[in-house]
């Protein structure tokens, strides 16, 4: 099995500790980055384009492509769901497809898509100035949530309670998604849909997340996490259990929101990153992203319910029916959070012995290093990392998740110095 895994620009390291996975499950892996560090993967399976756009990437894939014969093109992240269709689109191998990645990508597509289809979600305005956002609010009623069309892992996304706090807002998100990380990551030359700031209608009650895949018509929830952050005025501060408290009712009528969220958004053969929302007693959808959940969801997703993304990753990239089940917990509780510290230039980050050898501890990942700048909401939403317990219970979990996370010692300087 030989997979190409693709990003028009490397974020980082961010990826490799699921790339190390993909080939511990077996495949030969290789590496295509547009534009990307040397010496990120074993030479001989890696490869840098030099340029972002899109049909440079497919040239180079075409022309790796003709020597090693890829069976699938995968990617795990957010903002490169649209170039790895259109490579693989190029090279005869399956995939989504460029329309139903774009309206998957797309947050304003996606939620013109469950409108057209019936999937049940928020009312949503794209907005072009602080004007058209006041009138859209007034229209749904405070609160609101504003949010870029081409956004990833909550970066300015705001609940807005008034007025005030729109016109404040406002300006600083356009000034915000000019520059985000995840629009930039993005491959030059292709479609991708409006890039602004849309307005939706705030749902009121809890969140899940659910790993996901679409197949011939069958859509299997494999995993399903609670979100149980107590929330703010923004969505950063995740912190998840598994397995969800969720009753088979729930849990039928999520199964049924997200079949016709992937009916909407033309995914016949996919992967799935789900987040559903409950408003009044009814699930809504938020979004549904063709790939997998970040951080550790996909260790929780093996732990808490036997089902591997990642695997599901692999076999869907290469056409063959990934091993699926209905939603089973397994009945081992964990919880996991986003590790986060104030706004500045970080000089140092100090995780003990304690944290690194716990055998409570199932994930730990520090994605941040020192001398990377942490900007922190509104002008941003920088993590240290990511940190998953285990428990006999979600509170005994979860106490011990705060206990450790709290050793994790991190020295900052002003953002303005150096």
């Amino acid at each position: 099995m030989r997979l190409l895994a693709l990003e028009a620009r490397q974020n980082a390291s961010y990826y490799q500790s699921r790339y190390r996975q993909v080939a511990d499950l077996g495949a030969e892996l290789y590496v295509l980055n547009g534009i990307g560090t040397p010496d990120f993967w074993p030479q001989d399976r890696y490869r840098v384009a030099g340029s972002q756009r899109i049909d440079d990437l497919i040239t180079e894939a075409k022309s790796w492509h003709e020597q090693e014969r890829f069976d699938g093109v995968i990617t795990f992240s957010e903002s490169a769901v649209t170039a790895v269709a259109a490579v693989a689109e190029a090279l005869g191998l399956p995939g989504v497809g460029t329309e139903a990645a774009r309206t998957s990508r797309n947050k304003l597509l996606m939620r013109e898509a469950h409108r057209r289809h019936g999937a049940p979600h928020p009312g949503f305005r794209l907005v072009a100035d602080v004007e058209e956002a006041r009138r859209a609010a007034e229209d749904f009623g405070y609160p609101v949530i504003l949010k870029p069309t081409l956004g990833a892992a909550s970066n300015f996304v705001f609940r807005i309670d008034d007025e005030e706090e729109l016109r404040e807002t406002f300006p600083r998100a356009v000034e915000g998604i000019a520059g985000m990380s995840w629009y930039e990551m993005e491959a030059e030359g292709l479609d991708l849909g409006p890039h602004g700031l849309m307005v939706e209608a705030f749902l009121d009650g809890e969140e899940f997340l659910i790993e996901a895949v679409a197949w011939d018509g069958e859509v299997y929830l494999g995993s399903i996490v609670d979100r149980i952050t107590a929330e703010g005025g923004t969505f950063d501060d995740d912190v998840h259990h598994a397995p969800t408290s969720l009753g088979p009712e729930q849990v039928a009528a999520v199964h049924r929101v997200v079949a016709a969220g992937a009916r909407a958004q033309g995914l016949d053969r996919s992967v799935m990153h789900a987040e559903v929302r409950f408003h009044r007693g009814e699930p809504y959808l938020l979004e549904i992203a063709i790939r997998p959940g970040g951080g550790g969801l996909d260790l929780i997703a093996r732990i808490t319910a036997d089902h591997c993304p990642i695997r599901a990753v692999m076999d869907v990239a290469r056409g063959v029916r990934p091993r699926v089940r209905h939603y089973e917990p397994t009945g081992v509780h964990v919880t996991a959070m986003c590790l986060l510290c104030d706004a500045g230039r970080i000089e140092r980050i100090d995780v003990p012995a304690e944290v690194s050898e716990s055998d409570r501890v199932f994930f730990l990942k520090i994605t941040a290093r020192p001398g990377d700048v942490v900007r922190r909401p509104p002008e941003g939403n920088s993590i240290l990392g990511f940190l998953g317990t285990t428990g006999d219970s979600l509170e005994d979990a979860r106490q011990t998740m705060n206990d450790l996370a709290d050793r994790i010692r991190v020295e900052l300087s002003p953002i303005g110095d150096r």
